[in-house]
C-alpha cells in the first residue's frame, strides 16, 4: 500500500522530526574507501551540506568511525555556522574493548565534543555486535543517556527482525522507543523485505533509514557496461562488472524512462520509490553540492501506484 510522501516523519516520541530525505556523509572525512583529500575534500563536503539545506534537506547522518571521526567533526563545524537547524544522526561501534556502560558515556560525550552539540538528536548502534557487551547492558546504558538529555531518540543499524524486536523490548521497558533501524535498501538490495525487516519495523513503529539507497551509483545511470571506471573500493563490487551492469540494464532503462515522464532523474525516480513505502527514510550520500542538489529533487512529489509496482516487479531479482 502505497502512501503520499508526509512532508516530516516523527523519529520516536521526543518531538525529533525529519524530512523523508537525508544525507548520508560516509564520504565525509573517508580517505579509505571514498578518497577524501585526493579527489575532493572540505570545500566540496560543505557545498554538499549547503545546497543540502539550501533544497530543504537538513537531517545528516554520520558516525563515529567514519574517517576516524573527521566526519562528525566537519558536520559539527558546518551546522555551528549554519542558521538552519540541522538534526544529526551519529552512531556508536559496538568494538570489542567496549566491554563496561561507561564506554557508551564516554562514546556520546566524544561525539558531542565532535559535533558541538549539548544533544545528539539520533544515536544508533552501528551494529549487533554482542560478544563483549551483551544488548541489555548496551540499550539500558543509551536509555541513561536519553535521561541525561544527552541523546534525543535511539536508533540501531543493521538488525535483524529478530535482533530490532528484541531492542524494542529491552527499551520499552525503559519507556523509551526505538526509533530507527538503518539497513541497506535499495531497488538492487531488497533483502530486508525477504528477511521480514521491513514488516517488522512496520508492526513495531520503526522506521527504517535506507543507507545506500542509490547501490553506490548504480541507480544514478552514470555507470554502463560500455563505460564502467569505478574507483575506490566500488573496483571490488561485482556489479560495477561489465556483467554486472548488463544485469542491471533492463531497470536502469524503466528509471530512465519515468525519469523523462516525471522530468526527473534516474536517482531521483529510485529514491522517490523508497519514500513512497512510508516509514522508509533514503540517506544518500552527497560528495558535492550537484549531487546534494540533485538528491533533492526526489522530494515533493510521488510515483502513480501503476509506476510503483512497475519498479517493484523489475526489481525483484534482487529481493
Amino acid at each position: 500500500m502505497l502512501e503520499q510522501i508526509d512532508e516530516t516523519v516523527n523519529l520516536g516520541d521526543r518531538g525529533l522530526q525529519v524530512r523523508p530525505l537525508g544525507i548520508g556523509a560516509w564520504a565525509w572525512g573517508d580517505r579509505f574507501f571514498w578518497q577524501y583529500g585526493s579527489e575532493y575534500g572540505e570545500t566540496q563536503v560543505r557545498e554538499a551540506f549547503e545546497a543540502a539545506i539550501a533544497a530543504g534537506v537538513t537531517f545528516f547522518d554520520t558516525a563515529e568511525v567514519y574517517g576516524q571521526g573527521e566526519s562528525e567533526r566537519l558536520l559539527g563545524k558546518f551546522s555551528q555556522q549554519c542558521e538552519t537547524p540541522v538534526q544529526i544522526a551519529t552512531k556508536y561501534g559496538p568494538l570489542p574493548w567496549r566491554i563496561f556502560k561507561s564506554s557508551v558515556y564516554d562514546a556520546v560525550s566524544a561525539s558531542l565534543e565532535r559535533l558541538q552539540l549539548d544533544c545528539i538528536p539520533l544515536y544508533q548502534v552501528h551494529w549487533p555486535f554482542t560478544c563483549f557487551m551483551s544488548q541489555e547492558t548496551l540499550l539500558n546504558a543509551l536509555a541513561d543517556e536519553v535521561e541525561r538529555g544527552r541523546i534525543q531518540a535511539i536508533g540501531v543499524s543493521n538488525y535483524s527482525a529478530d535482533e530490532m524486536t528484541q531492542a524494542q523490548q529491552i527499551l520499552a521497558r525503559r519507556g523509551v522507543p526505538l526509533a530507527v533501524n538503518q539497513v541497506r535498501y535499495s531497488l538492487l538490495s531488497r533483502a530486508i523485505e525477504t528477511q521480514g525487516i521491513l514488516d517488522t519495523a512496520k508492526d513495531l513503529g520503526v522506521v527504517l533509514l535506507a543507507y545506500s539507497p542509490l547501490a553506490q551509483g548504480l541507480l544514478t545511470g552514470k555507470y554502463t557496461s560500455n563505460a564502467s571506471n569505478p574507483g575506490g573500493g566500488r573496483k571490488m563490487d561485482p556489479k560495477f562488472s561489465a556483467k554486472g551492469l548488463q544485469r542491471i540494464e533492463p531497470l536502469l532503462g524503466i528509471l530512465r524512462e519515468l525519469g523523462q515522464r516525471y522530468d526527473k532523474t534516474p536517482a531521483q525516480v529510485a529514491l522517490n520509490w523508497l519514500m513512497a513505502q512510508g516509514g522508509v527514510i533514503p540517506i544518500p550520500g552527497a560528495k558535492n553540492g550537484q549531487q546534494a542538489q540533485q538528491n533533492a529533487g526526489a522530494l515533493g512529489w510521488t510515483l502513480s501506484p501503476e509506476d510503483w509496482t512497475r519498479l517493484e516487479q523489475a526489481s525483484r531479482p534482487w529481493l
